[in-house]
């Protein structure tokens, strides 16, 4: 099984995974184009790689049990996929705190207003295979564990059970 958590950058993602026990093999897939070169080029308004999502798949190969983790996982042949949302004011606090320009700590909460990775995320995958999880007000180690009912299909889909819109 392939399992991808995905949001928008600053929701949890990576701090999450990395406390989830799962059999399944953690992968940070923005590590991983960063370290093996899979990116086309460089977006220099954003500050960041442009990834070549058809040369992730070829590393990825026909792995499976895996866990990927990168606001582009959903984009990728996933059986599940796990939304992390957060509430925007919440994400432009995190991502700002962290360093980020205004400028893409704002973009990236109206993003996440507008359900962007959300609705790519049921697009690609359908309603069935999509969950969400709000981690505006929980601990990271709460979150891993709602990862994990996820993964141990003791958790049904949720998508569109989030909402930030009042933030717009």
């Amino acid at each position: 099984m392939r399992v991808a958590v995905t949001g928008t950058p600053g929701t949890g993602k990576t701090t999450a995974t990395d406390l989830v026990e799962t059999d399944l093999e953690p992968v940070h897939l923005n590590e991983v184009i960063r370290e093996e070169g899979l990116a086309t080029g460089r977006d220099e308004e954003r500050d960041s790689l442009v990834a070549d999502l058809d040369a992730v798949a070829d590393w990825l190969g026909d792995c499976e049990d895996l866990l990927l983790d990168s606001h582009l996982a959903h984009q990728l042949n996933v059986d599940r996929v796990i939304v992390l949302r957060c509430h925007p004011e919440e994400l432009e606090r995190r991502l700002t705190e962290r360093g980020e320009p205004a400028a893409k700590a704002e973009e990236n909460a109206e993003s996440e207003a507008l359900d962007v990775i959300l609705a790519e995320a049921v697009e690609r995958h359908g309603e069935e295979a999509v969950y969400e999880i709000d981690a505006t007000d929980r601990d990271p180690e709460a979150v891993a564990g709602e990862i994990e009912r996820v993964i141990d299909g003791e958790r049904e889909p949720s998508a569109g059970t989030v909402s930030f819109i009042e933030y717009l």
